[in-house]
């Protein structure tokens, strides 16, 4: 005779809610007065522990009283994770030894487990709790903060972007359009977590996701079902975008989705920074495209306008060299317009900027490398990575402040080509190539620039 679910599902609840009532009576202390040893004794509980009802109930304890710590015993608390929950050394010497002796998937099997360090099933059980997974993210975020200053905690974030990989696995996550109908919480986190180009306010956010020739896409995570985990911006064009105003302003006439030929992904923003390493976005971009293309079959080209962060940074390191690759001598009295109030508003400025600007741009993505011989720029090797070919170098595509800083408002365009995708990808994976254009490759001088030193009286 088949179970009545509801009588099921009530007797579960009922468990539930005696293993918290028995949590709730223990002493506790006052707020703002929970200390780390509290929570690493709870802790222990809760990995001894059998019952899932008291577990659970005891995880929303333990991540509840994480909240009321302070910074420096937060930092106590991953402390003592880094300490006293890591890999049980004799045990796994041990199991070495017995498998040494007699290879076995028995023997294996105990290998492994030993090697796991406790922490590991701690952070399960703790993902028990009632919006477990969302505390542990968050959790997750203030370790990365702490690590800045204490690399020694650097295995405990391993063991937290090993789990998290696991529980982001891209079969979990769903992908969602977001549009004027969406629930208002989860636009209000759209204009929050734009990273990119900023979404003023709600007529604003209308204009990027109302509009006929305008999509946003976001995935979204089953247990975290109003919290955007990276969404990305869509402009449907006649042809490949090269500066950033026309695709924001608002006055804009909208174009029939029916007749572009173009879809420019210009803005993604990742939102949960306790998930830095977990990779989704090279799966976001591919569904968008797979997804758009069979709303929109007449589209034909998919590129990106991408900002270039880096490069502001990278040239002021460069003009302190003497012996720069990059820059010739020549370079540096036009270079030093950059330095002006309101150089960007100045035709003969940026036309003296332009012939210097283009070849140490096109320097900066396709000789320029970091210690590990990866482009400098961070986002050129996200989309490199993903199997993008660099297109386009815009100089002055954004004017913004922000873009002005970080890269004398430069952007440019990455396309996917879904034939060539995974030939690039291996092109840059196995070799660092970075895949161009000939146009962007003309851009770069093909001498090196001659510095002469001069004495200093």
């Amino acid at each position: 005779m088949p179970m009545n679910t509801s009588f099921f599902s009530e007797m579960l609840q009922t468990i539930a809610e005696r293993g918290r009532a028995l949590i709730a009576r223990r002493p506790r202390r006052a707020t703002g007065e929970v200390r780390t040893a509290t929570i690493m004794q709870r802790c222990e509980e809760l990995l001894s522990g059998r019952g899932e009802a008291s577990g659970t109930a005891l995880a929303r304890e333990i991540l509840s009283d994480f909240q009321e710590l302070k910074t420096g015993e937060r930092i106590g608390f991953f402390e003592a994770l880094a300490l006293e929950y890591g890999v049980d050394r004799e045990r796994l010497l041990r199991a070495c030894e017995a498998y040494a002796r007699e290879p076995s998937e028995k023997a294996a099997q105990e290998v492994h487990d030993a090697a796991e360090p406790r922490r590991q099933e701690l952070i399960r059980r703790l993902n028990l709790a009632p919006g477990g997974t969302a505390a542990l993210v968050a959790m997750r975020e203030q370790l990365m903060d702490a690590i800045a200053n204490r690399r020694d905690l650097a295995p405990v974030d391993r063991d937290f972007a090993h789990l998290l990989s696991s529980w982001f696995n891209r079969g979990f996550l769903v992908l969602r359009r977001i549009d004027w109908s969406s629930p208002a919480n989860v636009l209000e986190k759209i204009i929050r977590y734009e990273a990119v180009h900023e979404i003023h306010d709600w007529d604003d956010l209308r204009a990027r996701i109302d509009s006929p020739d305008r999509r946003c896409y976001a995935f979204f995570h089953p247990v975290m079902v109003d919290e955007p985990l990276i969404f990305v911006e869509v402009a449907l064009t006649r042809e490949i975008p090269d500066a950033i105003a026309p695709i924001l302003a608002r006055s804009r006439a909208p174009l029939d989705p029916r007749e572009a030929t173009t879809a420019t992904f210009y803005s993604i923003s990742n939102t949960q920074r306790g998930l830095t390493g977990v990779t989704f976005g090279s799966f976001l971009i591919k569904q968008v495209v797979e997804e758009i293309s069979r709303e929109l079959p007449n589209l034909t080209t998919f590129v990106t306008l991408s900002p270039v962060p880096g490069f502001m940074d990278w040239l002021t390191e460069e003009r302190k060299k003497t012996d720069s690759e990059a820059i010739a001598p020549a370079d540096e009295p036009i270079l030093g317009l950059l330095d002006t109030p309101g150089w960007q508003t100045n035709e003969q400025t940026t036309a003296a900027l332009r012939p210097v600007l283009g070849p140490l741009a096109a320097h900066y993505f396709l000789v320029a490398r970091t210690a590990r011989g990866r482009p400098v720029d961070p986002v050129a090797r996200f989309h490199l990575g993903n199997g993008a070919r660099l297109e386009r170098i815009n100089l002055f595509a954004d004017l913004s402040p922000k873009a002005l800083a970080q890269s004398a408002g430069i952007m440019v365009n990455y396309q996917y080509v879904v034939a060539d995708i995974e030939q690039n990808h291996e092109a840059y994976a196995e070799a660092g190539e970075v895949v161009a254009s000939n146009a962007v490759k003309r851009l770069l001088r093909t001498e090196k620039p001659q510095r002469t030193l001069v004495a200093q009286a």
